[in-house]
């Protein structure tokens, strides 16, 4: 008989968010700068990835929940397909393909992940992975993801994989322990066993420290009260009934020195002037469609990773989300930044994310309908869900061929209708986004304005006087007679002039 591993209560929660209009499928896909050998591609990926026991199991339910059980009859054949772009095979060409693999379901016969190798990209290859949300967060997936690559073209061919049959642990991957997840061991502790006694003796005994702990149980309820009474973001195009077709988009790689370069001269953090450069460009949308973009607030979910140090890299899911309202309304781009940076820093003083964390973990053990409940109160809540993931900044290899480009999507629940990647890798930076088809049917024309909100940006710090945080009230005027009409070039030229001048 097979042994079964049960599955966390937050997996489960994630594994039964599933519905026809939004799949719980992490989607990335890896572009390659030259065509790669089918066969040897298949190898990495099989001696690579099959390490992880998660990826040879299939989820299997009863009445008392779900449980990882070991594919007997597991084939890399049945996950690893080859395909063919129709021409142009161009970017368009792709975006359109990975839209649809997002909209179709993956078999739950099998292990919950597939992968589609492009044969013909853009003069090269592309490798689009699809894997269940259940099997693990996207910060741990992409740490999966790329731990297919090398550092070298002519790195050695991976050995064959050992797959063990019937083992319950996989004693050759360093990755295999699983972290219990926090739902799990918030609701042991509040279990009134011989350990709980021995804490209440010692809260007796040390006022100050029950008084610590009342203090963050405030906290934690004050955080509960506000998920609870937080009212609806803003009514806009962007929020509605899902439908299952989606669609894709992602841009070109910015230079992460120069966004850097701007945080700093701004005196704002890297996330504050990407996350300013998402609420510019969907007001930018919004304002090309003729809507009115003034008090538009856009509250997005983003998730926070709660793996301590000695934990990452671990699958499953530890992570817990805040709510960030994006200042969509602010026209000024460096006010925009502002206000996102006060906005974040109030963010990382808060319980939120564990609060979420523990909801979903109660949610995964709870039943179906109630778990649909809880987790629809939380998509209510927001218009997006978005992510910032650090990748590795060294050039990269899958099967001798360079990673021209990489880029990933968590999915939306309920009816939540886009998602906002922000990935950095090799030096640059790059922005994707993925839209339910009734809601976003143009994603590209979102993800175009990233580019021209960040040189707002860099043509206000240039503007700026030497010595000084730019003062939006007081730039206000001059970019508005800059950027109408707003023409990038001269920015360029300029920096380039400031660059060589040694003043940037």
């Amino acid at each position: 008989m097979s042994q079964r591993e049960r599955m966390s209560g937050v997996d489960t929660a994630w594994l039964h968010m599933d519905r026809p209009t939004n799949l719980m499928m992490i989607v990335g896909v890896l572009m390659l700068e030259e065509r790669v050998d089918f066969e040897r591609l298949q190898r990495t990926i099989a001696a690579r990835l099959l390490h992880f026991e998660r990826f040879r199991q299939c989820v299997v339910e009863d009445a008392t929940g779900a449980s990882w059980v070991a594919d007997r009859e597991f084939d890399i054949a049945a996950h690893v397909h080859r395909a063919a772009l129709p021409s142009p095979a161009d970017k368009a060409t792709l975006e359109a393909f990975v839209g649809e693999l997002a909209a179709t379901p993956l078999d739950p016969a099998r292990p919950l992940w597939q992968m589609h190798f492009v044969e013909n990209y853009n003069g090269g290859s592309a490798l689009v992975a699809r894997i269940h949300h259940c099997i693990a967060d996207g910060i741990a997936l992409i740490g999966v993801l790329m731990s297919l690559t090398d550092t070298a073209p002519d790195a050695p061919a991976p050995a064959p994989p050992h797959v063990p049959h019937g083992g319950h642990k996989s004693e050759h991957n360093p990755w295999s322990a699983l972290f219990d997840p926090l739902a799990e061991a918030l609701t042991t502790s509040l279990r009134w066993s011989g350990k709980a006694w021995i804490k209440y003796f010692e809260m007796i005994a040390n006022p100050a420290q029950t008084l610590g702990y009342a203090e963050k149980g405030l906290g934690f309820a004050n955080e509960l009260a506000k998920l609870a009474l937080m009212p609806d973001d803003s009514k806009t195009r962007f929020k509605g009934k899902a439908v299952a077709a989606k669609r894709v988009a992602w841009s070109a790689p910015m230079p992460l020195a120069e966004v850097k370069t701007v945080g700093r001269g701004l005196g704002c953090s890297v996330n504050d002037v990407l996350l300013s450069c998402v609420a510019g460009a969907l007001r930018a949308y919004l304002v090309a469609k003729g809507d009115t973009v003034d008090g538009v607030e856009l509250r997005a979910l983003v998730p926070v990773n709660l793996r301590s140090g000695r934990k990452q890299g671990k699958l499953g899911n530890k992570f817990g989300l805040v709510t960030l309202s994006l200042p969509v309304g602010i026209a000024n781009p460096v006010a925009r930044v502002y206000e996102v940076r006060r906005r974040m820093a109030e963010l990382k003083g808060s319980y939120q994310a564990i609060v979420a964390l523990g909801l979903l973990g109660a949610a995964g053990l709870a039943p179906k309908w109630v778990q649909s409940k809880v987790l629809d109160v939380l998509a209510n809540k927001a218009t997006a869900v978005m992510t910032n993931v650090p990748g590795p900044q060294q050039p990269l290899y899958l099967a001798g061929s360079r990673l021209a480009q990489t880029m990933f999507w968590v999915p939306q629940s309920g009816d939540i209708g886009m998602g906002v990647s922000i990935l950095s890798f090799d030096g640059g930076v790059q922005f994707g986004l993925i839209g339910d088809a009734a809601r976003v049917p143009d994603p590209q024309a979102i993800v175009d304005g990233f580019a021209p909100e960040f040189e707002k940006l860099l043509l206000a710090l240039l503007l700026a006087p030497w010595g000084g945080e730019v003062a939006a009230d007081v730039l206000e005027q001059t970019l508005e007679e800059e950027l109408k009409p707003y023409n990038p070039a001269p920015v360029r030229r300029r920096r380039k002039t400031q660059a060589r001048d040694g003043k940037l």
